[in-house]
């Protein structure tokens, strides 16, 4: 089962021909109500999709900017409720822009199954991905997401061999996020020339739009990425902006909107910039 808001979003980037640019942000980070104002402040800046991070104490797929963003999401005091209540914050004065929860399962499995996909669901969520959560045990939440009519979007990885990447497709839906880097977030900077027949290979066994992520840090590495896949993905980047914000003791909205627009940007003009 697939999500309105995701299909309809990446059927208006094929009409318009180029990739979408998906900005991923952490809940209450730096706090509750700066990263409201970073949410509503990301489609204007450029974002076709956000991903929301909620914070988590041990968030093994992450490297150190992201890491530090969960730390002071948890300090802010967002829990996984207070993350869907600040996307639910955010859907008030947005109901077309995608919005996909990242995260790990424990807080997920505390809440429960079916009790996180209403949840879920009545605060304007469309999709999740769940890093540490394999898909031969992905079956009860997949139900209970089905259930609401959200996305399981899973990923893919360098190392996923053809038996391998026909397991991780299943049931997922909206797009498929493929790690461009073997790793953590935040460390390594995507490979142009090993993405592009990677992504072709995703495309082709899930028959879904491919995002890719985990390595993206400038407008012209974005560019690069956006000429092969379906979305380019930037979240350490954006992160790092909130740090920096917060060292320069300047307003961290308006750093985290430029770096975003900087980068959407670049995305958007990848594609023409090829056809010239």
């Amino acid at each position: 089962m697939t999500t309105a808001r995701i299909d309809a979003r990446f059927a208006a980037l094929k009409t318009e021909g180029r990739a979408g640019f998906v900005a991923y942000v952490m809940a209450g980070d730096p706090t509750r109500d700066q990263a409201l104002e970073i949410l509503r402040g990301l489609p204007g800046a450029g974002a076709d999709i956000i991903e929301l991070g909620f914070p988590f104490s041990d968030p093994m797929a992450e490297g150190p900017p992201i890491q530090r963003a969960a730390q002071r999401g948890l300090k802010a005091g967002l829990t996984l409720q207070g993350t869907l209540d600040l996307a639910a914050d955010f859907r008030k004065g947005d109901d077309a822009t995608p919005v996909i929860l990242m995260g790990y399962l424990n807080p997920i499995e505390s809440m429960g199954h079916e009790a996180f996909a209403r949840a879920a669901n009545a605060a304007g969520i469309d999709g999740l991905i769940v890093v540490d959560c394999p898909p031969e045990e992905a079956g009860p939440l997949t139900d209970a997401l089905d259930a609401e009519g959200l996305s399981l979007i899973r990923l893919a990885t360098p190392t996923s061999d053809d038996e391998r990447l026909k397991i991780v497709v299943s049931r997922t839906s909206g797009f498929v996020y493929y790690v461009s880097v073997a790793g953590v977030t935040g460390v390594k900077e995507a490979q142009t020339a090993s993405v592009a027949p990677a992504v072709e290979r995703v495309r082709k066994a899930s028959g879904l739009p491919v995002a890719v992520g985990f390595g993206v840090k400038t407008p012209e590495r974005a560019a690069e990425i956006a000429r092969v896949a379906d979305a380019v993905v930037a979240g350490s980047v954006l992160v790092d902006e909130v740090a920096a914000a917060l060292d320069a003791n300047e307003p961290t909205a308006s750093r985290v909107l430029a770096k975003v627009k900087a980068l959407s940007d670049a995305v958007r003009g990848a594609r023409v910039a090829e056809t010239v």
